[in-house]
């Protein structure tokens, strides 16, 4: 069962405030449900939408679609695949933010041991990268 304490989360702290401190980002960090750890990126010299509106339009484009909404103030990281498409678009930076900040949240005691096969979920955490939230949009500094 997925849990994380207010001790890990402090233990996990300094090397993601470190993180954010490499990139120019500013970061809160918290808990949900005290099953989640949430790192919510307020503003950065990152340009974090418009290398996801890029990599959308691409996919698009290449699906041949002929519609698309866009990211616009704020979007959850998905923490398995996003740096794969940063890399895709040329966000070589944005890249190596989200993969260094998914390895500063897992630190030493995240694992996952999960089989979506037999239905088996067991897992440390689970981990949610947040760019701006709905009602404080990310801030681009650049």
């Amino acid at each position: 069962m997925a849990y994380i304490s207010q001790e890990t989360k402090k233990e996990l702290t300094p090397a993601i405030k470190a993180v954010a401190k490499k990139y120019g980002v500013k970061v809160t960090i918290g808990i949900n449900h005290h099953s989640s750890l949430v790192v919510k990126i307020k503003e950065g010299a990152l340009d974090l939408i418009g290398a996801s509106n890029k990599y959308y339009e691409q996919e698009n484009e290449r699906r041949g679609f002929n519609y698309f909404g866009g990211v616009s103030d704020y979007y959850d990281i998905n923490p398995y695949h996003s740096a794969d498409w940063y890399r895709k678009v040329g966000a070589e930076k944005e890249a190596n933010f989200v993969d260094e900040m998914i390895a500063a949240m897992k630190g030493t005691k995240w694992y996952d041991n999960s089989d979506a096969m037999t239905d088996y979920f067991d897992t440390a955490y689970y981990l949610s990268l947040k760019v701006g939230q709905w009602n404080k949009p990310y801030i681009y500094t650049a």
